[in-house]
């Protein structure tokens, strides 16, 4: 299943534009740590499976992790699950953190 991405540019010209949709940010509690996007909510990717519920499938919601790979595995079960409108975070927080200098790079 193929699944849609976003780069960190066209995600922070949303954030920058007012968009809000639900950054769903799947690295484990360590990470958050370390960095993390403000407003984002964190669920870890073991968690994920039995946390669906706490998930909104109409928001537009864009899945990340720290380089991308774990998020993209999240974007296609999100779809699978049903949410209509969901997107991958190309490079993950280590590529936004390139175009916002408020996120820390880890």
């Amino acid at each position: 299943m193929s699944y849609r991405s976003i780069t960190a540019r066209e995600l922070k010209a949303r954030l920058d534009s007012g968009e809000r949709p639900e950054l769903l940010d799947v690295r484990e509690p360590w990470e958050l740590a370390l960095s993390r996007l403000p407003g984002a909510t964190p669920i870890p990717l073991g968690e994920l499976s039995g946390r669906f519920g706490e998930l909104d499938p109409e928001r537009p919601t864009v899945a990340v992790c720290h380089h991308g790979v774990r998020s993209a595995h999240v974007t296609r079960a999100l779809q699978e699950a049903g949410f209509r409108d969901v997107a991958n975070l190309e490079g993950g927080l280590s590529a936004y953190s390139e175009v916002d200098g408020d996120v820390p790079r880890y």
